[in-house]
C-alpha cells in the first residue's frame, strides 16, 4: 500500500477500510435535527455524490428526525456500492425539535438495531455506536445486547459517543470499542485524552462538529490568514488541520450542500509544513 492510500484511508477494527474524510449525514434532517430535509431531492443528491467522489464511510443515528435520516440514507444509496460503509448510532429518544433525552435501556437499544436495519436497508450494521452513556443504566448492561447481536452477524463493529478514556476501558469488559466519536476541532480540544488513547489503541477517532459550524472562520483570524495564504477556505483547513492532527482521525463533516461538500473532500489535498500547523495551532485559542 503506498504512503498516500495510507494517509488517506484508516481501517476500523482493523478491517473495515474507510476514507479517512467521510460524511455526516444530520445535516440532511430539518431544524433542530427533527423531520424530513427541506428539499428531499437534493439531500438525495448530496449523499449520491458523497459516494460518487469516493467517500465510502456515512455516518447517521437513529435520532437525526429521528428515523427519517436513516431511512433516507437506505433509500437513496441502497443497493449500496461495494466498499461504502454506514455507520449509525442508537440511545436517545426524540419527543421534539433539538430535544434529546439519553436512552441506555437494552431492551430499547436491542430494537434500535432491529429498525435500523430496516431503514438503511441492510443485513448487518458495519459500525453502530452508543450515542451517549445512559447515566441511569450501567454501561455493561447497555452494550450487553450489542455484544449479542454482533455475535448474531447484526452488527459488525462497535463505537461509542462522547466518552472518557475510564468510560471506554469499562464499555471494553463487554464489547471490543473500535471508535469513539466526541466533539472536537481545532477550537475545541477537550478532548485530547481521549483522542490519545484511541492512538495508542488504534482506536478509530471521530470528531463531531469537526469545522464548528464556521464559528472558526473569524475574519483576520489566524484560520482566515492561513486559508488565503493557501487558495483554501477555512473550512478546508480546519478539516485539513484534523488529519494532520492524528493518524485515527476520521473526520465527517455534514453538509446540505453538493457545492460544500465537494470543497470538503478537496481538503484531503491541502498540505501545510508542521511549522505552520504549530503556528496556526498556537494561534487559535483552544478550550
Amino acid at each position: 500500500m503506498s504512503e498516500t492510500v495510507r494517509e488517506t484511508t484508516f481501517r476500523i477494527g482493523g478491517d473495515l477500510e474507510v476514507t479517512r474524510l467521510g460524511y455526516g449525514a444530520m445535516r440532511l434532517s430539518g431544524d433542530g435535527v427533527w423531520g424530513p430535509p427541506k428539499d428531499p431531492k437534493n439531500a438525495k443528491e448530496v449523499l449520491q455524490r458523497a459516494v460518487e467522489l469516493g467517500i465510502n464511510f456515512i455516518d447517521t443515528a437513529d435520532s437525526y428526525g429521528p428515523l427519517l435520516n436513516e431511512e433516507l440514507i437506505g433509500e437513496s444509496l441502497s443497493p449500496y456500492k461495494p466498499g461504502v460503509v454506514i455507520a449509525t448510532k442508537g440511545g436517545f429518544v426524540r419527543t421534539g425539535p433539538n430535544i434529546w433525552r439519553m436512552m441506555g435501556k437494552p431492551d430499547y437499544l436491542e430494537q434500535g438495531v432491529h429498525m435500523s436495519l430496516r431503514r438503511l436497508k441492510l443485513d448487518c450494521i458495519d459500525l453502530w455506536q452508543l450515542h451517549r452513556i445512559d447515566p441511569t443504566v450501567k454501561v455493561e448492561d447497555s452494550l450487553k445486547p450489542i455484544a449479542k447481536l454482533q455475535k448474531q452477524g447484526k452488527i459488525r463493529h462497535v463505537g461509542l459517543s462522547e466518552v472518557s478514556v475510564a468510560e471506554i476501558e469499562q464499555a471494553s469488559k463487554v464489547v471490543k470499542i473500535v471508535s469513539v466519536q466526541n466533539e472536537y476541532n481545532i477550537g475545541n480540544r477537550k478532548s485530547e485524552a481521549t483522542l490519545d488513547y484511541c492512538e495508542q489503541h488504534g482506536i478509530a477517532f471521530i470528531p463531531w462538529y469537526p469545522v464548528a459550524a464556521g464559528k472558526l472562520a473569524q475574519p483576520g483570524g489566524a484560520l482566515d490568514e492561513a486559508a488565503k495564504k493557501h487558495d483554501a477556505t477555512v473550512s478546508q483547513l480546519s478539516i485539513a488541520w484534523l488529519l494532520h492532527r492524528s493518524p485515527v482521525m476520521l473526520p465527517i463533516p455534514g453538509t446540505s450542500s453538493i457545492q460544500h461538500l465537494e470543497e470538503n473532500w478537496a481538503a484531503l489535498q491541502l498540505e501545510l509544513s508542521n511549522e505552520e500547523w504549530g503556528a496556526i495551532e498556537s494561534a487559535v485559542p483552544a478550550k
